[in-house]
């Protein structure tokens, strides 16, 4: 049976809805980090960010989604604050790292979409009192029991993404099969659009992510992302996050000397995995260099409407 393919859906934001579907749109990734897996602390002083934002926005982003926790595998995220397993950044330190940027951000450019990556619900109230139109729970509302009533409050869009487990524990999950990999990310996104749609959030705020890496072992994102479409059954628009994945490393590592790619190397191989991603359904894309992605996103995206 032929797999379900997108369709132009209104994503409904807090005060603004984007068009999805029609053709792809790119979410331009900046971290606010020191120790961020892909960019090493470039953009961490808010001046930086800020001004990465705004390139962002000329080579063509659609909107921008700041980071101010690392999520890279082995990391504390994910913990409870004031417990023996307390996250890396804390709550505080996470808005001191995010606020000023959307601020400037929005101060340039009124008009710019603004998501947050956090997991933290009050990380999330204070970014939609500072301007942000979405919060992006790389959680799936699993690793903080307030962040549902939080996104419903708001009245934010939302982005759903799947992740097996937290950090720490990723390099040692054992390893799935094909089709148990799909199941897993199915049932879990189905599990976080129930605890959503409880929470009061609107189906039509909300958007899911396959959660590439997080999670899935090497060749189990692959398996993942030939099957992704399938995905499209939960009934909302898919994102997707490659970009720059370590999985993406370990497959060139025969061309480096059998050693994983480094990050920096990743860049062909992010816009040829995006690419699949768009063909497998997603309606949007999440990306840290931001032109080459969109101008593949518009080869990709004519595909979709010759077929």
């Amino acid at each position: 049976m032929k797999s379900p393919v997108r369709t132009n859906i209104a994503w409904h934001l807090r005060t603004r809805t984007l068009e999805l579907g029609a053709r792809t749109l790119v979410m331009g990734v900046v971290n606010v980090t020191p120790d961020s897996f892909s960019d090493g602390g470039s953009f961490f002083a808010p001046e930086e960010a800020v001004a990465r934002c705004m390139q962002c926005l000329e080579d063509g982003a659609d909107f921008l989604d700041l980071g101010a926790e690392s999520t890279r595998p082995g990391s504390r995220a994910g913990g409870t604050e004031g417990s023996a397993d307390a996250p890396a950044v804390s709550a505080e330190e996470e808005q001191a790292r995010l606020l000023p940027v959307i601020e400037g951000i929005l101060k340039e450019r009124p008009d710019a979409v603004v998501s947050v990556d956090t997991y933290k619900a009050v990380t999330a109230r204070a970014a939609i009192a500072a301007g942000a139109e979405i919060i992006n729970d790389v959680s799936g509302f699993t690793w903080d029991p307030e962040m549902p009533a939080a996104c419903a409050d708001c009245a934010a869009g939302v982005v759903l993404t799947h992740t097996r487990g937290r950090p720490e524990e990723w390099r040692t999950q054992p390893q799935l099969a094909p089709e148990a990999v799909l199941n897993l990310v199915r049932g879990g996104l189905a599990w976080s659009l129930a605890v959503a749609t409880a929470a009061g959030v609107r189906p039509q705020s909300i958007v899911v992510d396959p959660g590439y890496g997080f999670g899935k072992r090497f060749g189990e994102n692959y398996a993942l992302l030939a099957r992704q479409d399938q995905l499209l059954s939960l009934g909302r628009p898919l994102l997707a996050g490659i970009s720059r994945k370590s999985f993406l490393g370990h497959t060139l590592a025969p061309l480096y000397g059998g050693s994983p790619a480094p990050v920096g190397a990743r860049e062909t191989a992010s816009i040829a995995a995006t690419v699949a991603a768009i063909l497998h359904g997603a309606s949007i894309v999440r990306v840290h260099t931001v032109r080459p992605a969109v101008e593949a996103a518009r080869i990709a995206d004519a595909v979709l409407a010759a077929g």
